[in-house]
């Protein structure tokens, strides 16, 4: 059987959503990923670049680099958890629905190893 592109129940061939509501659900979702697509990318690249400089700088000078590292994480993760924008691959395996709360969990968990990488500068010497 064919699945609904958002919720994955199962539908009939003939149809893409298996009502009203996931069809615009869906429709929203996609508007919203167009309209926020380039400040996502723009902070995405920033903060993934962030993070090994401010590791790397970390090694130097903890109280530089490592708070660094950290914020990028955390803001990295606030931006994965308000604007989930997850891989077609992901949307194909899981639908939409499913992707975006793995991508919502997965933006928590960034939050919490920025908090932990503040947590080295009381661990660290």
């Amino acid at each position: 059987m064919k699945k609904c592109d958002y919720c994955a129940k199962e539908i009939t061939y003939f149809e893409q959503y298996c009502c009203e509501e996931c069809e615009q659900l869906y429709k929203r979702y996609y508007e919203k990923s167009e309209r926020h697509s380039k400040l996502f990318m723009v902070i995405n690249t920033i903060c993934v670049f962030g993070i090994p400089v401010g590791l790397f700088l970390g090694a130097f000078n903890k109280f530089v680099g490592i708070p660094i590292a950290a914020l990028c994480c955390v803001f990295l993760g606030i931006i994965l958890i308000l604007l989930p924008m997850p891989t077609e691959g992901m949307m194909k395996k899981r639908k939409l629905k499913n992707a975006i709360k793995v991508s919502r969990i997965f933006g928590g968990v960034v939050v919490a190893l920025g908090f932990f990488i503040l947590g080295l500068i009381f661990i660290l010497p």
